[in-house]
């Protein structure tokens, strides 16, 4: 067999064609050999083939190792993130370490690592840079920690963006420094400095209670006494209170929230799926009340006595006008719910999954109440979908509106 190639050559610019001929016989087509080329390796061993096979091996698994041990450095280098800005620092990003139970947010803080110690739960430190003080906390900051149980703001944070907290699971308090003028606490709980806005009620807030209050920890599965319901999950917001901040009582352990006729709004979220731990397994819903109380000078966040509350009624208040989207969503205890004629504005599922069906009967709202005319309430902003549905065949299914309606 021969093989015939075309080689180009270029002599003072001309293009020339010289034909080369290679005669291979037909048996050595897969060794033949070209003088200057290596020898085909077709169906020979390689020399050192187990060594060579062996190095690459190796060679593999400490580029592995080495890429794990630099991600996972990384990850302690980042436990703090910030952005610098003109007259400080925003804090950006939290990553727990595991062990971190306790989060000051004063100044620029790092993880440094103690030489020899490899104890996860001690060998680091929290190193704070004092010419370097946090005036904001972005949203999402903690997103979704489940260790964090205190948090104290310093004297010099001027921001703290509603959602920054958001979902954390085991924090029990937030705790203010007296001199900040932006932010104050509320035996845990987070307001603004004038006590207008209820900012952050801790999401495990009820865990503090019940060891401020002597009750068991933990008490999620024991029955429910009077006297618990009142100390723990009973929350008074305060008469200087106008706004309701975003997310600021979602998943808190709640049954009966009393909200001042003094309130203007209630934000995205506010209130959303409020629920007691049943188990290791999931949740229950758990608020089923909420009341409305016409007395000024209420401070007291936790109930004592009706009698500072002067007149009280079930359901929002009058006065009220803006209800953010999903702001009470999936809380499926509640019984009652009237809409006050000030209302103006009302969000995208607002009161979405507020109700179901069992054994053929509508449970939880099965029918809003609100003050305005049909006529009247057409004039109002809503959202999609903000009246509660239920499962109706294939279905959902609203459930009705009684308009004119009166308050109980």
């Amino acid at each position: 067999m021969s093989k015939k190639e075309t080689k180009e050559k270029k002599v003072k610019g001309t293009a020339l064609q010289e034909e080369i001929h290679l005669d291979i016989p037909e048996d050595e087509i897969w060794t033949y050999q070209i003088e200057g080329l290596a020898a085909p390796h077709i169906n020979k061993p390689y020399k050192h083939y187990n060594l060579k096979k062996a190095i690459f091996v190796i060679t593999i698994l400490i580029a592995v190792s080495l890429s794990m041990y630099f991600s996972i450095m990384a990850l302690q280098n980042e436990t703090f993130e910030y952005t610098e800005l003109e007259n400080g620092y925003e804090f950006t990003h939290f990553a727990n370490t595991g062990y971190l139970y306790e989060l000051d947010i004063d100044y620029v803080s790092d993880i440094e690592y103690i030489p020899g110690n490899n104890d996860p739960a001690t060998n680091f430190s929290v190193v704070k840079d004092e010419s370097k003080p946090i005036k904001s906390v972005r949203e999402f900051t903690l997103n979704c920690d489940d260790k964090i149980k205190t948090i104290t703001i310093g004297p010099d944070v001027e921001f703290v963006d509603e959602k920054a907290f958001y979902s954390c699971w085991a924090l029990q308090n937030i705790e203010v420094d007296e001199n900040n003028p932006n932010y104050c606490d509320i035996d845990g709980v987070l307001y603004n400095k004038d006590k207008t806005e209820l900012l952050c009620y801790p999401c495990d807030h009820d865990e503090y209670l019940r060891q401020k209050y002597g009750y068991e920890s933990e008490l999620y599965t024991a029955d429910i006494t009077p006297e618990y319901e009142r100390d723990i999950q009973t929350y008074v917001v305060p008469s200087s209170v106008t706004r309701l901040g975003v997310m600021c009582l979602n998943y808190a352990n709640l049954r009966v929230i009393y909200l001042p006729e003094g309130l203007e709004r209630i934000e995205t979220l506010a209130v959303f799926k409020l629920h007691e731990k049943k188990d290791q397994w999931g949740t229950t819903p758990s608020l089923h009340s909420i009341y409305t109380y016409k007395a000024d000078g209420v401070s007291d966040t936790h109930f004592t006595s009706a009698d500072a509350f002067g007149e009280v009624y079930l359901s929002l208040p009058e006065g009220l006008e803006f209800i953010g989207s999903d702001a009470f969503s999936y809380n499926q205890n509640l019984q009652y719910m009237f809409i006050p004629s000030s209302v103006k504005e009302i969000g995208h599922h607002a009161f979405w999954d507020t109700c179901f069906k069992e054994d053929g009967e509508i449970k939880g709202i099965n029918v809003m109440n609100v003050a305005l005319c049909e006529e009247e309430f057409e004039n109002l902003t809503v959202g999609d979908n903000w009246v509660p549905q239920y499962d109706y065949l294939l279905f959902k299914k609203n459930i009705d509106i009684s308009y004119s309606a009166t308050r109980k």
